[in-house]
């Protein structure tokens, strides 16, 4: 490679870091409308049942949602007499381990590792596991064509369902 093709992927890299620690500050500090806006007009945040699954289109999923659907749950979380949302809760996301598979003019794949950990109700649970990424490069910067999500631990039992985006 050629130095500069070698700075390039460096700034490809930054770039998309970037990117996806802004998109975990969204989610922990509940400004989903800015997260929902990170996602292309046909995006996809999808989290299988089955790691084996390859796609959604009639298969269960834990998630499986565009802007529309995205849009639902947040006012359903948002609206004042959502039981679920009281007592007040809340996430921190750490993301690492952000690889870059392929990239070229317009868009970019992308693994990486996630722990969230959740407080709701004085109680603390965790969830982990790998993000894909397919991103779509645009004039206002990168947009997510889908989220894949494969929790390590999404067979575990839960006193509830997850509210919001892990």
């Amino acid at each position: 490679q050629r130095p500069d093709e070698d700075q390039h992927q460096v700034g490809e890299q930054h770039e998309v870091e970037q990117f996806l620690y802004r998109q975990s500050e969204l989610l922990d500090t509940k400004q989903w409308q800015a997260w929902i806006d990170l996602f292309a007009d046909d995006g996809v945040y999808w989290m299988p049942a089955d790691p084996a699954h390859k796609h959604w289109d009639g298969v269960p999923s834990i998630f499986a949602e565009d802007k529309n659907l995205m849009s639902v749950r947040m006012k359903r979380v948002l609206h004042p007499d959502a039981w679920s949302q009281r007592p007040l809760w809340g996430t921190n996301h750490v993301v690492s381990n952000i690889i870059i598979e392929s990239y070229d003019l317009d868009e970019i794949m992308v693994r990486s590792r996630f722990h969230m950990m959740e407080l709701r109700r004085d109680d603390v649970r965790h969830f982990a596991g790998a993000y894909r990424h397919h991103l779509k490069k645009t004039a206002d910067g990168y947009r997510i064509k889908l989220q894949r999500v494969d929790m390590t631990n999404a067979q575990a039992a839960y006193d509830y369902v997850l509210q919001v985006w892990v």
